[in-house]
């Protein structure tokens, strides 16, 4: 009988620690990492993804580690995410054209995806970013396609300037 109670009461600490983890925003790919922000990505009214970024203290830099997470609301290929972040990458004039093996590094780190799939990208600075599907390695990409891979959502020239603002923690 003390056996049991010993184990149930270990069950509910552990999960104690672990609602305290997810409450405070940490993220588990990145130590030290705090939410900097979140946001919704919308198509036509219909929720694509749920956005999240995590930084040390909850500062973001893009000369500091960072990781940014999509959390997914619906099934899409990722041939077709590929395509979409070459498409926003072309718009923030990446070098794409010159950069030909791009498209096959983020064909591996970017998978297909169903609803309340995440993806996230964990950059390096000078290092490259490391990929992550249902907290699983995906691969790694090299620092020149990371930094203009998070440009998508990071530079202040993105094509949504919205959830930008929603992901620095700026929005008001």
């Amino acid at each position: 009988m003390d056996t049991m109670r010993k184990i149930i009461c270990s069950l509910f600490m552990l999960a104690a620690l672990c609602a305290q983890a997810v409450a405070s925003g940490s993220s588990p790919f990145l130590p030290n990492a705090q939410l900097v922000g979140q946001g919704q990505f919308t198509r036509f009214g219909f929720s694509v993804y749920e956005a999240r970024l995590w930084a040390p203290l909850g500062r973001y830099s893009l000369s500091e580690p960072f990781a940014l997470s999509l959390t997914y609301s619906r099934e899409i290929a990722g041939e077709r995410l590929v395509q979409a972040s070459f498409d926003e990458m072309q718009k923030l004039q990446a070098p794409i054209t010159q950069n030909t093996q791009w498209r096959e590094a983020l064909e591996r780190v970017l998978p297909n995806v169903v609803p309340g799939d995440t993806i996230t990208g964990v950059y390096q600075p000078g290092q490259g970013a490391t990929f992550f599907h249902r907290e699983r390695q995906t691969g790694q990409i090299s620092d020149d396609l990371a930094r203009h891979f998070f440009a998508i959502w990071l530079d202040p020239r993105t094509s949504e300037p919205s959830l930008r603002q929603s992901l620095l923690g700026t929005k008001r």
